[in-house]
């Protein structure tokens, strides 16, 4: 029966982690709050995912078939839409206000209401940086080491280590490995 399956899905994903991001939604976005606010949600999503730092404001939908990897950050505003299958490898980030979509809507009688689902896939690979305001749709796979530029439509899936813009998104290059000795405020020099 739906409406049992619902509550399930409810009583063991939606409201608990809506009710930890409840309990951390006046915590600002700093390091150590969005540490905290992941550890407390993380514990209520497939697989237990280590080290999860989540800013505010994010909305995970169909959480059962989000699978996240270790190391993850998603910003503040971001919408992921699970209900095809989302997967994240280790060490992806998503910027502020990404959008997610695993599934594409049909038209029936010329009224999307009418038309039902077509669920897909997502997947993104090993290091992926989805810069602010990208869009990702379903059936779409990243490969590892993607650059996904800010604002970009990406509707197609892409090779590893690519640079992706546009929209809808295109390969604008192969990205390079440029490390910096910088990985906080801390290490600047005034």
């Amino acid at each position: 029966m739906n409406l049992i399956k619902e509550i399930k899905y409810q009583l063991r994903y939606a409201l608990p982690v809506w009710f930890m991001q409840l309990l951390t939604s006046w915590l600002p976005d700093i390091s150590v709050c969005i540490r905290i606010r992941g550890l407390l949600v993380s514990f209520f999503l497939p697989g237990m995912p280590r080290k999860l730092t989540l800013g505010r404001d994010v909305t995970l939908l169909a959480i059962n078939r989000f699978k996240i990897g270790d190391n993850v950050y998603i910003a503040k505003g971001c919408w992921i839409n699970a209900i095809g299958g989302v997967t994240f490898e280790d060490e992806v980030v998503l910027a502020p206000y990404v959008v997610m979509s695993s599934n594409n809507h049909g038209f029936k009688d010329g009224s999307v209401k009418r038309g039902g689902a077509h669920p897909g896939p997502i997947q993104v690979g090993f290091g992926t940086w989805v810069a602010a305001h990208s869009v990702i749709a379903a059936n779409v796979n990243i490969g590892k080491g993607n650059l996904v530029a800010a604002n970009s439509v990406v509707t197609k899936s892409t090779s590893d280590n690519s640079v992706q813009a546009g929209v809808p998104a295109k390969h604008i290059k192969t990205r390079l490995d440029n490390p910096s000795t910088i990985n906080s405020k801390h290490d600047i020099k005034l």
